[in-house]
């Protein structure tokens, strides 16, 4: 990652975004600038058409992983409902398991709660020629820990004075990081919450601790706040995303990670598929395992 001259940083390869909506011009230039409508919502169709060839970039950023041993951490922070999850399944469904690695921790033991706060973390970093992803992540002791009261005001402070350290020494090592915050509105968290009470693919993200933290909004904002604060640097900056679109997010965010991993295409693999053997004496039997009920 490259950074300019006052030490922020800066993009470390050119990939195409998502056109943002201009301004509409008035007669006087000097005039304020009235922005246009927001955008639409992404219907699936575009959306489908639209995430291909960054599917295919993900692979080829893959590919150049895997051969120049590189180490890609990406770190999604945001709250809940923030479609964190949704992004990172985007940005998995087409690549190895063994190349991108997605970290989800639970509560931490009772010997966890006796290391170092970012120890159980630690191990989880990638090694050369992986992608590892957070969702969610040290950052817990700047956001939901200090909100929901499972750490001191004291712990969350020095944490925020320590982190820095810790990422640069992270980022020396060799560790590509990116972080990314999504940020979603109050009414579309609202709706997102309540969709998910009938929903029964969803019913399992709506626990007691989303409903605690649906209630203390600006709790959650000061502690963004603080964190950004603290933890934007020239060498791990933050990055936000809005998220009340998911499918733009998605298209966003993708296309933000490459252009901030330097990866260049690999050579294409020469394939020729070798003949079958020839079945010999081999005659198919009668399988005696089970067949599945095929109601479809």
């Amino acid at each position: 990652m490259s950074k300019d001259g006052k030490g922020k940083a800066k993009s470390g390869k050119s990939g195409k975004s998502a056109k943002a909506p201009k301004a509409a011009r008035t007669a006087d230039p000097a005039a304020p600038q009235v922005p246009d409508e927001p955008l639409p919502r992404m219907k699936s169709r575009e959306y489908e058409e639209l995430i291909k060839p960054l599917h295919g970039e993900l692979v080829s950023m893959q590919e150049w992983v895997k051969a120049t041993g590189a180490k890609v951490m990406v770190i999604f922070e945001g709250r809940d409902t923030a479609g964190k999850g949704g992004t990172i399944k985007a940005i998995t469904e087409r690549v190895s398991p063994r190349v991108f690695k997605v970290v989800a921790l639970p509560a931490p033991t009772e010997r966890e709660k006796s290391q170092m706060y970012v120890q159980r973390y630690i191990e989880h970093f990638p090694a050369a020629g992986e992608v590892v992803i957070f969702d969610r992540s040290y950052y817990n002791r700047a956001g939901v820990e200090p909100v929901m009261g499972f750490c001191t005001p004291e712990q969350s402070q020095a944490f925020l004075e320590q982190v820095p350290g810790v990422e640069r020494a992270m980022v020396d090592s060799g560790i590509l990081l990116l972080k990314y915050w999504l940020e979603v509105s109050m009414d579309e968290q609202s709706r997102r919450l309540r969709a998910r009470v009938n929903d029964p693919r969803k019913t399992w993200k709506l626990s007691d601790m989303d409903l605690k933290s649906y209630a203390r909004w600006y709790d959650y904002s000061r502690a963004r706040d603080a964190m950004l604060a603290a933890s934007h640097t020239g060498w791990a900056p933050w990055f936000v995303a809005n998220s009340d679109d998911k499918k733009r997010a998605r298209l966003n965010i993708i296309t933000h990670l490459l252009s901030r991993v330097p990866y260049t295409p690999q050579p294409a693999r020469s394939v020729k598929f070798p003949r079958r053997q020839s079945p010999g004496s081999y005659v198919e039997p009668a399988l005696v395992a089970e067949e599945i009920p095929t109601p479809y």
